[in-house]
């Protein structure tokens, strides 16, 4: 299993996970549920205290990837396979995104 800490406005709001059937979950941590003033990260993950799942890589994070020759290029510099969205997504999410949501490596094990 692998795992990512989804920030949103620089504050951790949840968990994205690819199991190790290749399946993907999102569940938001309970804190930020329990805040009123937090927004969900989006409108196809709304704030509710679930685990959002999908045998396939979630639209809202495969939207984030690069595209084209700049996809290939992050692929070819990092080896990584051009079918690995979730390297792809921890590769370059971390600081160069469009909106308010970024994607860390979560190192905890």
């Amino acid at each position: 299993m692998r795992s990512a800490r989804i920030l949103y406005k620089n504050e951790e709001a949840g968990i994205l996970s690819q199991l190790d059937d290749g399946s993907f979950t999102f569940v938001y941590h309970e804190n930020w549920i329990a805040d009123s003033s937090k927004a969900a990260i989006s409108l196809t993950f709304p704030k509710v205290k679930k685990t959002f799942s999908s045998p396939h890589f979630f639209p809202f994070f495969f939207n984030m990837l690069p595209e084209g020759t700049n996809k290939q290029t992050v692929c070819f510099n990092l080896r990584i396979d051009e079918n690995d969205f979730f390297s792809i997504l921890m590769a370059t999410a971390e600081n160069d995104t469009i909106g308010a949501v970024r994607v860390l490596k979560n190192d905890v094990k």
